[in-house]
């Protein structure tokens, strides 16, 4: 490619390409080939221009050559990537709003005012018409005042005034809309864009690959706890399937061979083999693009509050009008009022304030699925943890295998990692890590395997019943025992660590002595939680007393509780919320799902099961647990910023009122500064919280 550098300083170029116009596409390719390489920290296409800006880290000539080096047809772009980016989105606005600004200027310099007038006349047909038709249904509502306030300028002969009102009024709509969708836009993108891997049957035999290389009619096996990856039909296998994501339903459906299935919905029992039929991307981003839009969860409840407000003033507004033509008979009093109604800024700011908040938090690696959580971020006063992978590090590791039938510690970690590897826990993970470093290739050897949430699997290997699981699972539900003279051994196994016990034909065969550090921030992060206002830090595990107690005190939390299954986790949300607590639920298991589901916010570790992910209210990076105190301050935020809205724009448009009533201010100035205001508490919500 060629180009010409326009500009650059230490770690900062800007270029512009030698080329024809640029399309969308080629914008689009050519911000993902450069976003994707490892030195370059940021990099900004602007279409129009054929403009590019490329932050960078390292060496300059290395930009340079990957800038020479590209050809758009050699560069395999993601369909989803092209299909939900915003460019086209943002450009096309832009264009309205220039043309739209341009056009209102243009006819006040060149057209005479007989034809202005009788342009204003033919577009107030458009305000009327809306205003009687929401009228005709029964409601006192915004376009009811927008359709007086033109019809009276309109009747009065004041088409300068009638003009001015409708230009500002579609501005604030050109600008409504554009705000809106790119955010709903900006929100769909974050929720879908994930690339995963999926279990790709060929020949018989389960393979992981990234799921861009799945094709139509490709064979894909879901397993339970798996969100599923495309649309398509099932070839085999019987499972529950939960598709709130897609419909709304609570309870999940039942599907079997022949029936459809849709990409983002979850395997919650069973497992599916699916005939893929539509790919990855698209399909997934538009649905969630649609879910948001027509979602209420994407309403908190000082946004609903707003809305009925707003539209509870607009009878106001019309009686405060017609109060003032009785009391002075001068119809410019009376349209000052009708120009200013606190009903557009409320039902801009607040909204734009929730999904500008929604958005920052996604700068941070957060995905919040809707406003009415980070509400109840900021109102929580109880936080539940779930310890393995979310207290401590989401890659616990094997510090020991000790065989207990004579077997090479080896070869129980690979009998262990063949049965593990299928199932979304951190701990299962950390069995197939150890096999994979000591280079044991662990084939399939066992039959059906049988995951049971928050105790272990089951299946045959070779004609012999195989356990892997917690002590309760092995020794207690599947009744096995330990060979003869191992007692000894067996008690003396480290306490500092957690225990997997793997039983063959009801004897145990070996111990996976697991270390799972606590995160090196997670003192410190609960401390900065009780300083930012959660009252109750409270603990939970599946593991046995002695682990939990040494974590609860390593974390200084307030309450522990140790060897709970999934639902106790849930029946003390549920207590808890039954005393007036507000709840937030920290997990990152299928086993924390329940629990999840009960609170009043639910937040999933990103790197944690997908059901979990999928369940959640809010999903955070798995980096470090700072961002849940990032997540509490940009709430808080969130409604400080809110009521400093509603307290602007009442002050403020209340002040414009009695100015207009007072002749002081005249309609078309009232109706400048009240639609002006709007925009100005609007652009100002977007800013970043933090």
């Amino acid at each position: 490619m060629r180009f010409v550098i326009k500009h650059e300083i230490k770690g900062r170029l800007r270029v512009r390409l030698i080329q024809r116009e640029m399309t969308f596409e080629e914008a689009d390719t050519l911000q993902y080939y450069l976003s994707a390489q490892a030195n370059v920290t940021s990099a900004r296409v602007q279409r129009r221009t054929s403009g590019v800006v490329v932050c960078y880290q390292g060496d300059r000539e290395e930009i340079l050559r990957l800038l020479r080096s590209f050809h758009y047809q050699e560069v395999k772009v993601p369909d989803v990537v092209l299909q939900s980016s915003g460019r086209k989105l943002d450009e096309e606005y832009w264009e309205r709003l220039v043309s739209k600004i341009v056009l209102r200027a243009g006819s006040k310099l060149l057209l005479p005012y007989p034809v202005r007038a009788a342009a204003a006349a033919v577009r107030s047909l458009k305000y009327l018409r809306h205003g009687l038709k929401t009228l005709a249904k029964g409601r006192m509502e915004v376009p009811v005042l927008d359709a007086v306030a033109v019809g009276v300028s309109v009747f009065r002969g004041d088409f300068d005034t009638a003009g001015s009102v409708m230009f500002l009024l579609g501005v604030g709509e050109i600008l409504e809309e554009w705000t809106h969708k790119k955010s709903v836009g900006d929100l769909a993108r974050s929720m879908s864009l994930n690339i995963e891997k999926v279990w790709l049957l060929c020949d018989g035999q389960e393979v992981l690959v990234d799921s861009a290389k799945v094709r139509e009619q490709d064979l894909v096996v879901v397993h339970m706890g798996s969100v599923i990856p495309f649309d398509g039909t099932v070839e085999e296998g019987e499972a529950m399937v939960n598709q709130a994501s897609l419909t709304g339903e609570s309870v999940p459906v039942a599907r079997s061979r022949g029936a459809s299935v849709y990409a983002g919905t979850v395997v919650e029992e069973g497992e599916l083999t699916i005939r893929v039929r539509v790919g990855t991307g698209a399909s997934k981003y538009e649905r969630i693009a649609a879910m948001i839009e027509e979602s209420e969860k994407l309403k908190s409840s000082v946004e609903g509050k707003a809305e009925h407000l707003a539209d509870r003033l607009v009878p106001w507004t019309l009686a405060g009008s017609a109060l003032t033509w009785l009391l002075t008979r001068n119809a410019a009093k009376m349209l000052a009022v009708l120009m200013v109604d606190f009903s557009c800024a409320l039902k801009l700011a607040i909204p734009i304030s929730v999904l500008s908040a929604i958005r920052e938090a996604g700068s941070f690696h957060i995905t919040v699925k809707g406003g009415k959580y980070l509400e109840a971020v900021a109102e929580a006063d109880t936080i539940v943890f779930d310890k393995t992978g979310t207290l401590t590090r989401a890659c616990p590791v094997v510090a020991e295998v000790v065989s207990f039938n004579g077997d090479d510690p080896d070869e129980l970690l690979r009998l262990a990692a063949c049965m593990e590897e299928h199932f979304p826990h951190s701990m299962a993970k950390a069995v197939v890590d150890a096999a994979k470093a000591r280079n044991l290739q662990h084939e399939e050897r066992h039959t059906k395997v049988e995951y049971l949430v928050a105790h272990g699997i089951s299946t045959t290997i070779e004609g012999k019943k195989a356990v892997i699981g917690s002590w309760h699972f092995v020794f207690e539900d599947e009744k096995c025992v330990l060979p003869e003279g191992t007692q000894e051994k067996f008690d003396a196994l480290p306490p500092e660590y957690s225990h997997l016990y793997l039983a063959v034909e009801g004897m145990l065969a070996g111990v996976i002595c697991i270390e799972d550090p606590l995160r090196e921030e997670a003192r410190d992060v609960v401390r900065a939680l009780k300083e930012a206002g959660i009252s109750k830090v409270v603990m939970m595990t599946g593991d046995s007393e002695r682990t939990a107690r040494a974590a609860a005190e390593k974390a200084g939390v307030d309450e522990y509780y140790s060897e709970v299954l999934p639902e106790d986790k849930a029946r003390f949300v549920e207590e808890e919320r039954a005393k007036g607590r507000r709840v937030m639920m920290v997990g990152d298991g299928v086993n924390d799902s329940p629990a999840l589901s009960a609170s009043d916010v639910g937040i999933a570790i990103s790197d944690g099961a997908e059901l979990a992910r999928e369940i959640a209210d809010v999903t955070i990076g798995a980096e470090d647990l700072w961002q849940l105190l990032i997540l509490r301050k940009i709430s808080a935020g969130l409604m400080r910023r809110i009521q400093k809205n509603y307290h602007t724009i009442v002050g403020f448009n209340t002040g414009l009122i009695v100015l207009g009533v007072a002749g002081i201010l005249p309609p078309s100035t009232s109706a400048f500064l009240h639609n002006a205001s709007t925009l100005v508490i609007s652009l100002k919500s977007m800013n970043p919280i933090l």
